[in-house]
């Protein structure tokens, strides 16, 4: 009761701001439209995006996630978001300089260039100079973690209302929450993303193509991560990337995000435009493994059987799957009825081009077969799905004809030969 009472203030300040931003860009709105609709929605689009700003850090993740995803928001609204990867307002310098000396004890063993900004939800990052070379030096925001954990909070407080209805009920929608929550309020702890970045790095040491920066955990302190400088990082594609390099762009980076979620386990599940670049020696760049988080083994294994039926159009092995991972079936389930509509979607899914698949509508479809049907998905998957969801739209961009799905066959085999995966009939999980 204490802790709900604590988050009061918050929301009162999520309402408040919200009603504030509405206030100020109806009269706006109506003038502009009354000379144009399209001049309008640009300052509807303008304020939405300023709204998120002051909403916070949780918003600003969620504004994230939809601005990748073309086939979900309008492309105008895109455009308007898609610089909340990093370019959101910047803290000022002066709070920026006080957080440094608050963790060093004094002034920074770094000689900070503040013109040099990325600004993020979370943090900032500058280019700096430590004994003669240049460094990346990612600065965390203030009370940033308190802010997301009581969004998160009220979240699951709706969330709780929610699931008491009758079309909800059963419905895993509050640990759903608390598991997203915990992961997003975790990439204010730079000692874990530190190890996560020394992590895929030795996991993906393999991959010639791709670079990852180190960290540099002997000079970093508490709330700052230095980091080695990438410099001369470009767009991953421009309007003049040739077709066949952006179609080899695509393969790779869907064969780096299927190791991490077939063999590794350890997961990147924010590959935004904003944390993948093209370095100058053409390698992959990613950046930022603050939202990175580790897959069970057995969360991994269904999610990659079910990967592996779906991509041979094996329906009744999905249905199975999705059957015995369930966090719960209801009284009144209707078993077989899923299973047809299982069955009916993976045959309609199956092999299916980038331009004529969308991860979004299935995993739509599939959650309100679930939810039909009394059989609730376990709140464990939602990572490995944001890391598609995430990915799935920057890979649209890159390459409309690339098999999303058959892409992860080599992997899939290389997990089978491992003896993660069984080829034949599924054990019980």
């Amino acid at each position: 009761m204490f802790q709900s009472l604590q988050v009061v203030p918050r929301l009162i300040s999520v309402v408040s701001i919200s009603l504030w931003h509405t206030v100020i860009a109806v009269p706006a709105v109506v003038a502009r439209a009354c000379v144009s609709r399209a001049e309008a929605g640009v300052v509807v689009r303008r304020r939405a995006r300023r709204l998120v700003v002051a909403l916070g850090p949780a918003f600003v993740k969620g504004a994230q996630l939809l601005s990748s995803r073309r086939d979900v928001l309008p492309a105008a609204w895109c455009e308007a978001l898609v610089d909340l990867h990093d370019r959101v307002p910047p803290m000022p310098v002066r709070v920026a300089r006080r957080v440094l000396r608050s963790a060093y004890g004094g002034d920074p063993p770094v000689a900070v260039d503040w013109d040099s900004v990325r600004s993020g939800s979370i943090a900032c990052v500058y280019r700096g100079e430590l004994d003669g070379r240049a460094v990346a030096l990612k600065v965390r925001r203030p009370r940033v973690r308190r802010l997301i954990e009581q969004d998160f909070a009220i979240m699951r407080a709706g969330a709780a209302v929610m699931q008491r209805l009758p079309w909800f009920r059963g419905l895993p929608a509050v640990a759903v929450l608390r598991q997203i929550g915990a992961a997003v309020a975790a990439q204010a702890d730079f000692d874990a993303e530190a190890g996560a970045l020394a992590e895929l790095r030795a996991s993906l040491a393999d991959v010639d193509y791709l670079h990852i920066p180190r960290p540099l955990p002997e000079h970093s302190a508490q709330g700052v991560l230095v980091m080695e400088f990438v410099d001369g990082l470009a767009p991953l594609v421009t309007a003049s990337t040739a077709p066949a390099r952006r179609a080899e762009l695509a393969r790779r980076v869907l064969f780096c995000v299927y190791r991490m979620l077939f063999l590794d386990g350890l997961v990147h599940c924010d590959m935004h435009p904003g944390n993948l670049y093209l370095g100058r020696d053409g390698r992959i760049v990613l950046l930022d493994a603050g939202f990175v988080v580790r897959l069970e083994p057995r969360v991994r294994r269904l999610f990659a059987e079910f990967f592996m039926h779906m991509a041979r159009g094996d329906g009744p092995h999905c249905a199975e799957i999705l059957r015995d991972s369930a966090e719960g079936v209801a009284e009144w389930a209707d078993v077989a009825a899923f299973r047809r509509g299982t069955i009916a979607l993976i045959e309609e899914s199956s092999g299916r081009a980038a331009r004529d698949f969308s991860l979004v509508r299935f995993a739509t479809r599939l959650f309100d077969l679930q939810r039909v049907n009394g059989l609730f998905a376990a709140p464990e998957f939602i990572f490995p799905l944001l890391a598609l969801l995430v990915l799935e739209g920057r890979i649209n961009e890159l390459d409309e004809e690339v098999d999303f799905q058959a892409e992860s066959i080599p992997v899939l085999t290389k997990a089978v030969m491992s003896g993660l995966l069984k080829t034949g009939s599924r054990e019980r999980a």
